[in-house]
Formats: C-alpha cells, structure tokens, sequence
C-alpha cells in the first residue's frame, strides 16, 4: 500500500483532497505504483494491494475471477475507487463496476481502461448521456500493436507456406512430392483498419516486401501503405489481396463488416488473420469460404463469442488456426500503458486533449 493520502483543510473551511487523486483500480505491480507517483507529483496516488484481486500472470488486470473479497475488503475497495478524480483502470475491469462508481462519485472525471478495445466496455457500462459528458474513458490504443502484428505476420506466413499442409504430412511421416510456396515479397496485404495496430502491421509487411493496401476513417496517408482503399471499393481490393489483416475494433458499423460479400470476392488461398475483434468476421461466411477454397487459411486471435463454442466448426477446420486472445499479452504491457498513462495524466492536469479518447457515439 503507498502511503496514507490525507485531506488538508480547504480555504473555504470545508474539508477536502488538496490535490487530484488517482486510484489504481487493479493489481498493477508496486514498482509501477510508485513510478507514476514518481513522474507527476502533482497528484496523489493511492492503491492498496491487498484489495485487489490476485493476478494469475502478466497484465492479468482482471484478476482471479474465483477471488472473493470479504464484506469489509468490499466496502473498502470501493470507498477507494469511489474517492477518485482519476481512476486507472475500471474497477476489477467490471462494466458494470465502473456505472456504479460513475454514479456513486460526482468527482470523477477520467478512467483509464486497460483494453485497446475500452470502447466495448464503456458501450456495456451503459451510462447515460451526461455522465458521458462528464466522465472521458481512455483506451490502452497502440500498446499492443507490436505483438498483434507480429502474429499478424505469423498468421500470413502460416499460410503461405503451407503450415496445415507441412504438419499433417509430418505427423504421417509422409514425404512428399516438393510444391512451390507463397513467397511474402510477391504478396498483396489488405490491412482492414489503420489505427496503432494497422500501422504496425503495415510497416511489418512492408518491411517483408509486401505490397500494403489498407482502410482508414480519416483517409490521411499513412506510413509504409502503398495505397488506401475507399469504403466502397473495399470488396474489389479484396480481390485484389493475397492477404486479409483485420484490426478493426467492434463496433455497430464494423460488425460483420468480413461477410459473405467480400469473402465470395476473394481469389482461392487468401489468407485471412483477425487481430481486432471476432465480431468484424461474419463466422457463417468464413466457414463457407473456407469449404470452398476462397479463404486457404485462417489465423484468429479473437471470435465472436469467447471462448469460443466447443460447437464451432472453426475448431476442426485442418485451415483455422485458433488463438485464445493471447497474442497481444506481454510482460511489457504493464509499463507500456504507465508510460501512456503517464503522459495522458500530464495532459489531464495541463486541460490539454487527451490520448485515445472513447468515441461515445460508436464507442472505439
């Protein structure tokens, strides 16, 4: 626990916190703690370890979910969640957590959510309108783009060269007659979303000799992509891809977006890897595809529904190979998103806009 934060006596007579106070809402490791205390002293920092649930590894912000507090242990977590101006984290990563210290505390103003995908939660935290206004949400955006496209890589070299194939041969000691492999250089990648992950992704393949395409909102040029792709023509360069990258977040706009229309327009063998959110893949469709050839082979780090159903037929396909949400998890997440964090605190007191703001419209 850090050190007992005290009110001090307010020029008005009432008691009060003299500076802002930032609650850390999850089990970030004391070293951590301390160095945000460190690095902007203008603020108290207050957590309490033996209020948290127990993590299970790295960047485990959500904690053992068999853990219980105790009546008085619950009381005193939430008193101090409730007491913050800042929080970091939404309590136990719980939506439904964060509405009720939303509606319990009039002070609070910012929660920093450890998922690149925040805006999920804040969409299933269901605040009205007004505490919406009153209350930013942040997301960990552009932490974990480097793991992300590193699988991203992974998963199109799994499928260019033949990963079910090479396997199933050697598990059959089977030596074969030699067949030509895709070569990366010669390859066409689209990149579905350009946000931190899509870049990364795209300076990866580029680095590789890929030929990038990619989608972005804003349709600013982006570094190491060779041409970006207008809503509208999206099917076409579909087509035209050797390789389909998805990082899109999960939005109303976005859901279901990789469906039966572009997956019916892709040459036979593309390769497909989801990265953002399963719920951007229509499921049904990239079943359909893959049974008749158009899609060669499949590398998902996230589903629809999580876990994914033991019904599923994306779990036998010899072409899918299935993540547990695991390619992002690093040990160096932890300081990564202090090191935001840090720098967003900065801009928080100085009135300045914060990084990675939720969009409370389409919540990404």
């Amino acid at each position: 626990m850090n050190p007992t934060v005290t009110p001090e006596q307010a020029p008005d007579g009432e008691i009060g916190p003299a500076r802002p106070r930032v609650v850390i809402a999850v089990d970030l490791p004391e070293e951590l703690c301390q160095q945000i205390q460190q690095q902007v002293p203008e603020v108290d920092v207050v957590w309490d370890h033996s209020l948290y649930r127990p993590r299970r590894g790295p960047a485990d912000w959500g904690g053992d979910p068999a853990h219980r507090r105790t009546a008085e242990e619950g009381v005193a977590y939430e008193r101090m969640v409730d007491s913050a101006d800042v929080l970091f984290s939404l309590p136990d990563v719980d939506p439904a957590a964060l509405a009720r210290t939303v509606r319990a505390n009039p002070r609070l103003r910012w929660v920093q959510a450890m998922a690149a995908g925040g805006g999920a939660q804040l969409r299933a935290a269901g605040l009205r309108a007004d505490e919406l206004d009153r209350v930013a949400v942040t997301t960990s955006a552009g932490v974990h783009g480097a793991p992300l496209a590193e699988f991203a890589v992974f998963g199109v070299l799994a499928g260019a060269k033949s990963l079910p194939r090479l396997l199933t041969q050697q598990r059959a000691h089977q030596w074969s007659e030699r067949w030509e492999m895709s070569q990366l250089e010669e390859m066409t990648v689209l990149v579905l979303g350009l946000g931190g992950i899509g870049q990364a992704c795209a300076q990866k393949f580029a680095a590789l000799g890929c030929r990038v395409l990619g989608t972005s909102r804003s349709g600013a040029p982006v570094p190491h992509v060779d041409e970006l792709v207008p809503a509208d023509e999206l099917v076409r360069a579909a087509a035209r891809a050797d390789a389909i990258v998805v990082t899109l977040p999960g939005t109303a706009s976005t859901e279901g977006l990789v469906g039966a229309e572009l997956l019916d327009a892709v040459r036979p063998g593309t390769v497909l890897v989801n990265v953002g959110r399963g719920t951007v893949v229509d499921e049904s469709a990239l079943v359909d595809a893959l049974e008749r050839g158009g899609i060669g082979f499949a590398a998902l780090d996230v589903t629809a529904t999580e876990p994914l159903p033991a019904t599923s037929p994306l779990w036998d396909h010899p072409n899918v190979l299935i993540s547990p949400h695991t390619a992002a998890l690093s040990s160096a997440e932890e300081a990564r998103i202090v090191k935001l964090f840090i720098d967003n605190l900065r801009r928080h007191l100085e009135g300045r806009e914060l990084r990675n703001v939720v969009d409370t419209v389409e919540f990404y």
